[in-house]
């Protein structure tokens, strides 16, 4: 069980994301941290990386760029940039928490595991550092965020986490409704919901010959199953989802190992 100190301050608090280490979601992120504590640091991809989900660079050297005091960009995908925060820049002193986001778009249902928001998150429990990924929900048709959101309720859920600790190899997912700070009707702790996931692939042509696709719209959010991190963040409050990075399904050991003759 992950447990902190009372006295908060002292924390060392690394952040990351996969929307780039410039972007907006980030420096709310880090705002965010430097009011719980003092000793915060941010190593996060140079570029976007949505979609990156828990990808590892192999074949590429990884490029650590310092950008500002305490503020590092890593040419490469969230887990990278993770890995490197942990085993390089805070080698020395590594980071008591990690905090990953704040995304820009939900990371709920299914998305979770395309997510490098997550990923970043799920690098960090694998290597013992207890995190939290946190996500805006956004109205895709519309250019407006809700950052103040994010802002306003995330530092006091984030004491109220950790002053109540949670299991190793599991992370936090929080997912913030796509409402002003105002609006906000609460916190839910919740399970992943399940929705239906884009199927389409768009066909063109190019000038010069030859086909190539685009991966079509994702699927619009529909509402869940109550208890879900969908069915929450619609109903305006925010969602707090532990994901145990153990995915063995129990319930089909005994009958798979039965068939098989392979019981344990």
């Amino acid at each position: 069980m992950h447990k902190f100190p009372r006295r908060l301050s002292g924390l060392r608090i690394l952040i990351s994301n996969d929307d780039g280490v410039r972007a907006p979601g980030i420096k709310v992120m880090e705002r965010i941290a430097k009011a719980i504590s003092d000793d915060v640091w941010v190593c996060a991809p140079m570029d976007e990386q949505s979609g990156a989900g828990h990808s590892l660079s192999l074949r590429t050297p990884l490029w650590l760029r310092r950008i500002a005091t305490r503020r590092y960009g890593v040419e490469g995908t969230p887990t990278d940039s993770v890995l490197m925060g942990i085993h390089q820049l805070l080698k020395d002193h590594k980071p008591d928490l990690v905090l990953s986001g704040v995304n820009r778009g939900s990371n709920m249902g299914e998305f979770i595991t395309y997510s490098g928001t997550c990923a970043a998150a799920m690098e960090a429990t694998l290597l013992g550092i207890p995190a939290i990924a946190f996500s805006q929900q956004i109205n895709p048709r519309e250019r407006h965020v809700h950052w103040p959101t994010a802002e306003t309720h995330l530092p006091a859920l984030i004491r109220k986490l950790l002053r109540a600790g949670w299991p190793e190899r599991t992370f936090i997912n929080v997912n913030v409704p796509n409402v002003r700070a105002a609006e906000v009707s609460g916190v839910e702790v919740t399970r992943m919901g399940q929705r239906t996931m884009g199927d389409s692939l768009v066909e063109q042509r190019h000038p010069k010959g030859g086909r190539y696709y685009w991966i079509g719209a994702l699927p619009t959010q529909s509402p869940g199953r109550k208890g879900t991190d969908l069915a929450a963040v619609e109903e305006g409050k925010i969602s707090v989802t532990p994901i145990d990075l153990d995915f063995t399904n129990r319930r089909a050991m005994k009958s798979l190992g039965q068939a098989l003759g392979a019981t344990g």
